[in-house]
Parts: structure tokens; C-alpha cells; sequence
């Protein structure tokens, strides 16, 4: 029994006469009781009898029913939950991201999305570029931000902007009294930064060279926001991203650094997989808030 015979069925039983289901079902009397009586012909057994202008259902009729109405519902549902997909009001999205676009682009995206989407589920990993990647091949997330677009070719890395460096200082340092640093205010301090062979410490190294400086961290971070901490203790000063909200932080004073380099903001995608409707809506709102954000590091802005 196909889904058109399904409800045919189902209106008959319920309406106990041809006029009153095809009025149900908004189709012609004609249409409606060939349907029926093609659906009796492939069951090979009658499901009504005609008696005074009504239909009496069988007893096979009646033994069917309850699964008819059963499958019915399902199918129902199954249109709802497709018509809601296709829509963008219900699934999951899941978003992958290093730390600072994870705690400044993020939480912004995410608001603007669940005003709109209530129901949609939101699941956020953070997690370095590498384990995004792996994410991303797998399935486990469909969109990555990351602050690198040097990207295996099977991952697509759209620039969605692009972030300086800021320098974090102990409170009291000597440096304080400086509105900006550059790169030269490093020389003699201990320095916190970015390990090597990352794009943040790439982009500073190939800077300083070019200025004629060298960068030697005496400690090394994987992600910036882990410096907070070792500032704080008078380990050294940071050169980190300018992307989180530095200021936030107690016991820091924050620094932009000019004349230095800039490195990238990147969504990333799988190449071998779809985006979903609701994928889409969230990518939307990502490139969005990254603007929103980069507007408000700007000092210019």
C-alpha cells in the first residue's frame, strides 16, 4: 500500500462515506474511489462494503487500521521533520574552533542564531587547527574557524578576516607607559608566545626579520589564552592574538602591537561533505559576528 493509498484508506475509515473523505482530502469523488478500489485490486481482498451510500469496512478493513493509522503518523512526522530541515527550524549544527574565535566570534554567532533558531541543537568544540581538521574529515563537525587557511586540500578555508598581535603585560610593567610596542620593545624582556611552525609565530618570525629583530620566546604556548595565566605570575610578557577580549582579564595590561604582522580569521569546510540548511544559516552568522568583532579590536574602527 503506497502513501497515496494509505490515506485514502484512512480518510474512508474515518469519514464512512466517499463524499465526505474526498472533501478530506481535497480530491474529486471519481479520483478518490478509483484509488480504492486500485488499492483493493493489488491487497487482493475488498476493504468496503457498499451499503445504503456508505462504506462498511471489512474485517480485514478493521484488522489493518490501527497499522494504517500507525504508518500514517509516521509519514506525517517524516513530512514535518523534512519540511522543518529544509527550512533551517530543526537539526544540529556542530562547530569546531581554536580557542580565540571559540570565546570572541562564537558566542556571538551562537546568540544571533539561537534567537532566530530556537530549536536547532548547537554543539561547540574547541580544539587546535590539526584536531579541527580530523573533526571536519569525520564528520564530527561541519564548520571549523581556525586562524590559519594553510589547509590540506581537502579542506576548504575561506578568509573571513584578518587579526594583528596585542602584548600583554604584567601590571606595573615598565612598558605600560606606552600606548602602542612594536616589535623593538621586546629586546631584553622574557617572552611569552606562540610554539614554532604555527601560523602565529610564522608571521611574527618572518617580521622580525624583516626588521632586523630577533624573537626568542622563553616560553612557548599552543594557545594564546593560556599566557593569562603566566603574565599574571611575572613570568615574562605575551605576544599573542588580538582577537579575545584581553581587557577582561584582571592583573593584565593590554598593548596593541603596531607595525607587526597580521595573520588570518578561516572557516573551514569539508570538501567531500554537504553543508545542511542549518550549517548554512550558522556559517552566515559566523562571517557576521567575525566582522562585528573585528570592527571592535580596531582602533580605527
Amino acid at each position: 500500500m503506497r502513501a497515496r493509498q494509505l490515506e485514502v484508506f484512512i480518510a474512508v475509515m474515518r469519514a464512512g462515506t466517499v463524499t465526505a473523505a474526498a472533501r478530506m482530502l481535497n480530491i474529486s469523488q471519481p479520483a478518490l474511489s478509483q484509488i480504492l478500489l486500485h488499492t483493493e485490486d493489488e491487497l487482493g481482498f475488498t476493504l468496503f462494503e457498499r451499503v445504503k451510500g456508505r462504506l462498511r469496512p471489512t474485517p480485514d478493513a478493521l484488522e489493518i487500521f490501527p497499522d494504517a493509522e500507525r504508518l500514517s503518523a509516521g509519514l506525517d512526522g517524516l513530512r514535518r521533520k523534512t519540511t522543518d530541515l529544509r527550512l533551517g527550524r530543526t537539526g544540529l549544527v556542530r562547530v569546531a574552533a581554536s580557542p580565540p574565535p571559540a570565546m570572541a566570534i562564537l558566542p556571538r554567532a551562537f546568540t544571533r542564531f539561537r534567537a532566530q533558531h530556537p530549536n536547532i541543537l548547537l554543539r561547540s568544540h574547541s580544539a587546535p587547527i590539526a584536531a579541527i581538521v580530523d573533526m571536519l574529515r569525520a564528520g564530527d563537525a561541519s564548520l571549523g574557524v581556525a586562524m590559519d587557511d594553510r589547509l590540506p586540500p581537502d579542506i576548504e578555508a575561506e578568509v573571513i578576516g584578518s587579526i594583528g598581535f596585542a602584548c600583554l603585560l604584567p601590571a606595573g610593567h615598565a612598558l605600560q607607559r606606552k600606548t602602542k610596542l612594536t616589535l623593538a620593545d621586546f629586546a631584553g624582556e622574557e617572552l611569552i608566545s606562540y610554539r614554532g611552525n604555527t601560523r602565529p609565530a610564522d608571521e611574527l618570525a618572518h617580521a622580525a626579520r624583516a626588521q632586523g629583530i630577533v624573537l626568542a620566546p622563553s616560553l612557548e604556548i599552543d594557545a594564546s589564552i593560556s599566557a593569562v595565566g603566566f603574565v599574571q605570575a611575572g613570568l615574562g610578557i605575551a605576544l599573542v592574538d588580538s582577537l579575545l577580549p584581553w581587557h577582561q582579564f584582571a592583573g593584565l595590561a593590554v598593548r596593541p602591537l603596531v607595525a607587526g604582522p597580521e595573520f588570518p580569521i578561516a572557516m573551514l569546510t569539508s570538501r567531500a561533505r554537504a553543508l545542511s540548511r542549518a550549517d548554512e544559516m550558522m556559517r552566515d552568522e559566523i562571517r557576521a559576528a567575525c566582522a562585528v568583532v573585528l570592527s571592535e579590536r580596531d582602533p580605527k574602527a
